[in-house]
C-alpha cells in the first residue's frame, strides 16, 4: 500500500467508525508506526480534509455548526459542571485556551461532544497525568464552542451566566475574542 492509499483508507476508517480511531489504533491496522499516521493526517487537514483530533483519537468532523467563544472562570472541582452544561445542550467543546500576560494565548484542542466524552477527559485530568490549562490563569479560561444553531448558544450562555461561569475580558486579552466578547456581553459580574 502507497501514501496516497493509506490515507485514503485512513478516511475510510474514519468514516465507517462511529467514535474516534487513535492513532495507535490506525499505526497497528495500517502497519505503519503511530507517527507516520500523524503525518497522514496533517497531509488530509492540509489537503482540505475536516478531520478532528479528541482526546479518544481522530474523528471526520459532522456538520457545520454555528461557533461562539465563551470566557468562563470556575474551581477546578466545577469543570465537569462546566463541560456538562455545554454537552447537554448539544453542544461540542472545540478547545480550551487561556490569554497569559507573559505566556501570550495557549490553546488545546478538545474537541467533547458528550458526558463519555466530558467523563475520559475528566479522568485524564484527576488521574495526575495532566492538569486544567486554567491552572495558569487562576481559572479563567475560554472554551470554542460549537452548536447546530446560534439559539443554542445564546441559551448555553444564559446558563453559564446563572451558574456564575461566565467572566468579563480583560483590556490586555487579544483584541480578535475580547470584541466579540464585549458585544455579546449583556451581563454584568
Amino acid at each position: 500500500m502507497n501514501a496516497a492509499e493509506r490515507r485514503d483508507k485512513i478516511k475510510e476508517l474514519l468514516a465507517s467508525s462511529p467514535t474516534p480511531l487513535s492513532g495507535s489504533h490506525l499505526a497497528s491496522t495500517l502497519n505503519v508506526s503511530r507517527q507516520v499516521i500523524v503525518t497522514d493526517i496533517a497531509i488530509l487537514r492540509a489537503a482540505g480534509e475536516d478531520v478532528e483530533s479528541t482526546p479518544q483519537g481522530y474523528r471526520l468532523a459532522g456538520e457545520k455548526m454555528c461557533e461562539r467563544v465563551f470566557k468562563v472562570h470556575h474551581t477546578p472541582d466545577q469543570s465537569d459542571t462546566e463541560l456538562n452544561l455545554f454537552v447537554d445542550c448539544g453542544a461540542t467543546v472545540k478547545d480550551v485556551f487561556v490569554s497569559h500576560r507573559a505566556y501570550g494565548t495557549l490553546r488545546a484542542e478538545l474537541n467533547i461532544r458528550s458526558r463519555m466524552d466530558v467523563m475520559a477527559f475528566s479522568e485524564s485530568i484527576r488521574s495526575g497525568k495532566s492538569s486544567l490549562l486554567s491552572n495558569v490563569t487562576d481559572g479563567y479560561h475560554y472554551h470554542t464552542i460549537l452548536a447546530p444553531s446560534e439559539e443554542i448558544l445564546d441559551f448555553i450562555e444564559n446558563k453559564l451566566w446563572e451558574a456564575g461561569f461566565l467572566a468579563k475580558p480583560l483590556e490586555y486579552e487579544p483584541e480578535e475574542f475580547v470584541d466579540n466578547l464585549k458585544k455579546r456581553a449583556g451581563h454584568e459580574d
